[in-house]
């Protein structure tokens, strides 16, 4: 079967977030191996296209008008302006599949017209939206009792998971970043779920740009990602608490990222050190400089961040719910705890050097496994499931 033409339509691509980092990463991959491959992403304000050899770029700007979801993200009510342009690339490049990654006006516009181009359509799942759209209801069901409040949420994230999923639906074949995931997604709408991991580049994320003295004692527990209530960002000023009741010192927090909750963050947490958003040599710098990283997310579906830190050989404390726990060997190179027990892990590793030591070899030993090549080897092989279906409805058509 010859490779298919891929029309990749991403949430996000230039921000800070998993879905910008994949699709960074995916187009990267496309052009090492010389794919036909065409992504269609927003960046800046004016439209551009560049193609090199098989691989084509359609960047289109969003309007003034547009909305700001987060500090990175935005939503334009004005893009279907852009309806011609992405009709000429499609037209051109002769797309075997569209590959949407979630229910932005990319997204809308792919599944549009893979549906009027009756091109078969491939949607990854990146982002827990539905758990998002309940957290952030904080600001209503804070002035509710606790049952009333709950009772809110919960249905808030049953209604956003239930029009998610028949978005969804319209696609031929999806992906996920874990097989809980996957397995909610089939039960959900129907369709076929693959695995669409994320990989890392162990030579950027690196013990090795640790620039620490070797004799410092101080621990210092890292956070990278945004500063927001779906991130549960409130538990670290919580550990630090806890941390100084239990009488653990020599800590010291390093916070990367920004966020609508920075604010209080630096109220709460006054001593640590705010580095905002870092990229490149700086961000896998910050990594190395770290000992542990406190991750408290409940709602992320991957965690690109705790691979990257694994990779800079720093273990990893994370939840039990959403994909990080996936990454993370409870024991070996980090705990997998809830809440009330993340200060109890870190006091653990803070007291007890040698299995710090221990586990930041671990951590760096599982990510030299991990590859970005290995992730979207396995989505071309999920595309011929789309194509096969594809196949098999022109030859009932051509029947009927």
């Amino acid at each position: 079967m010859r490779v298919p033409r891929v029309a990749y339509f991403p949430d996000s691509f230039h921000e800070v977030n998993g879905v910008a980092h994949t699709s960074r990463n995916f187009v990267a991959y496309a052009g090492r191996q010389g794919l036909p491959f065409l992504c269609v992403r927003a960046g800046g304000r004016a439209e551009a296209f560049e193609q090199r050899d098989e691989l084509r770029t359609l960047e289109l700007g969003r309007s003034r008008t547009s909305v700001r979801m987060e500090k990175d993200l935005e939503f334009d009510t004005l893009f279907w302006r852009h309806g011609r342009a992405i009709r000429r690339q499609l037209e051109r490049f002769r797309a075997d599949v569209i590959h949407i990654t979630g229910p932005s006006e990319l997204g809308i516009f792919g599944a549009y017209f893979a549906w009027e181009m009756g091109i078969p359509l491939a949607a990854s799942w990146h982002t827990n939206v539905h758990e998002y759209a309940a957290r952030r209801m904080g600001w209503l069901t804070g002035r509710m009792s606790e049952q009333a409040g709950a009772t809110t949420e919960r249905g808030v994230e049953a209604g956003a998971l239930w029009a998610a999923s028949r978005f969804y639906r319209l696609a031929k074949v999806l992906f996920a970043p874990n097989e809980e995931l996957c397995q909610m997604l089939e039960r959900t709408t129907g369709r076929p779920c693959y695995l669409m991991q994320r990989g890392v580049d162990t030579e950027w994320f690196s013990p090795l740009h640790r620039t620490r003295e070797a004799g410092e004692s101080t621990v210092v527990l890292g956070y990278v990602g945004r500063l927001s209530i779906e991130k549960n960002v409130n538990l670290l000023a919580r550990v630090q608490k806890e941390l100084a009741v239990a009488g653990v010192d020599g800590v010291r927090f390093l916070i990367v990222g920004h966020g609508s909750d920075e604010t209080e963050l630096r109220r709460e947490l006054a001593d640590a050190e705010f580095a905002g958003v870092l990229r490149g040599a700086a961000l896998a710098q910050a990594y190395a400089n770290m000992d542990v990283l406190v991750f408290p997310s409940h709602t992320d579906t991957f965690g690109n961040v705790v691979l990257e830190a694994l990779a800079s050989g720093v273990p990893a404390v994370v939840t039990p719910d959403g994909g990080p726990k996936f990454i993370v060997r409870d024991g070996e190179t980090g705990f997998v705890t809830n809440d009330d027990h993340f200060a109890v892990a870190v006091a653990e590793l803070v007291r007890d050097r040698q299995r710090l030591e221990g586990m930041r070899l671990k951590a760096r030993q599982y990510a030299l496994g991990c590859s970005w090549d290995a992730v979207f080897d396995r989505v071309y092989a999920g595309y011929e499931t789309a194509l096969r279906v594809r196949g098999a409805e022109l030859k009932v058509g051509e029947l009927a």
